[in-house]
């Protein structure tokens, strides 16, 4: 499945949005493995583009590694190498998917795995981005933390967020994030009386301690 086109063009938004937390692309890759230094390499993208806390576009596309994946990814992820063999090669899917990121920020769950590897992707093609990451993961540890894990599917319980029962595919599990970071986006707003957070209040709320977060948030109330 390629690209989802939209009335709306949303690479021609203005730059000074891009401070917003609630106008971001939250991103998740599906891969061979776990790190790209040991030869891993992305086999599907999906991302969803926020707008004012509004989706207003996404992507979605497989990609072939070049390789066979191993019969634990493919029950793992259910993508089979029958899938793949038809799939764009991650050289044409990412330099696509380079041009649909543009200068946004971007957020996903456990980040810095997906970090590594849209680096690692990007770099093999010559392409970079501009924007910054934030951690759904590790937010959700400040904010949550007598959730049982923080474990995606976990805190959409957690959350009472609905869902369609699809984990471990890409647009699944980054639809079910930006659900997730607009939830947070809500309750800081509710909690906290934060009305309009920027990207860098959520990044900063990683770096708080347990015992602090909550100072931290009332200090940042309006």
């Amino acid at each position: 499945m390629a690209h989802f086109s939209t009335a709306v063009d949303p690479h021609r938004l203005s730059t000074e949005l891009s401070n917003k937390a609630n106008t971001v692309i939250v991103l998740d890759f599906e891969t061979t493995g776990l790190s790209p230094t040991q030869g891993d390499r992305a086999i599907e993208i999906g991302a969803v583009m926020l707008k004012d806390g509004i989706v207003i576009d996404r992507f979605q596309e497989l990609m072939n590694p070049g390789f066979r994946v191993s019969s634990f990814i493919e029950s793992y992820t259910g993508i089979s190498n029958q899938m793949l063999s038809s799939a764009a090669p991650c050289e044409e899917v990412m330099d696509k998917f380079a041009d649909f990121i543009d200068d946004y920020n971007l957020v996903a769950h456990n980040a810095s795995f997906d970090q590594r590897f849209l680096d690692a992707e990007l770099q093999l093609i010559g392409r970079d981005y501009n924007g910054q990451f934030a951690c759904s993961m590790l937010i959700a540890r400040r904010l949550y933390q007598d959730a049982p894990n923080h474990k995606l599917g976990s805190l959409i319980h957690y959350k009472q967020i609905e869902h369609d029962g699809v984990f471990h595919r890409a647009l699944a599990d980054s639809e079910m994030t930006a659900d997730l970071w607009l939830v947070m986006l809500e309750d800081l707003k509710q909690d906290h009386h934060i009305q309009h957070p920027e990207f860098k209040l959520m990044q900063a709320i990683t770096k708080q301690s347990k015992a602090n977060v909550q100072r931290y948030l009332t200090s940042q109330g309006r």
